[in-house]
């Protein structure tokens, strides 16, 4: 497994437990998140505040589908599922590029699809 791929590996187990010293332990200090249709921000100040997202309950429960990396480019797919603030469960599926510097995620891109009747729709 490469550097790369291996910090994108620590960094999803990390947020699968809301640890945020170690998913902040994977980013540059000038990492930049980008979730489509939704937010973007910059620097791990923000980052952080933003790892709990409002309206939800808990760490999402993710799963790595498949994960390939070019260069300093980590690109995965994930299905997963979140409890929001109110008991119901949300299944996703997303796509994530990171985009690497030294061995750390300086850029994340997310495409988070909800799924609300089955694993496509």
């Amino acid at each position: 497994m490469s550097r790369n791929t291996e910090t994108v590996e620590t960094y999803l187990a990390g947020f699968r437990r809301n640890d945020h010293a170690q998913i902040l332990s994977c980013l540059t200090d000038d990492i930049e998140w980008t979730v489509f249709g939704h937010f973007h921000l910059v620097g791990k100040r923000a980052y952080e505040a933003a790892i709990e997202g409002p309206g939800f309950a808990g760490p999402p429960r993710l799963e790595v589908v498949r994960m390939v990396e070019q260069d300093d480019v980590v690109m995965a797919e994930l299905t997963g599922s979140a409890t929001r603030d109110t008991g119901e469960e949300m299944r996703m599926s997303m796509a994530e590029v990171f985009v690497m510097r030294d061995g750390k995620i300086a850029e994340r891109r997310a495409w988070v699809i909800e799924l609300t009747e089955n694993d496509h729709r």
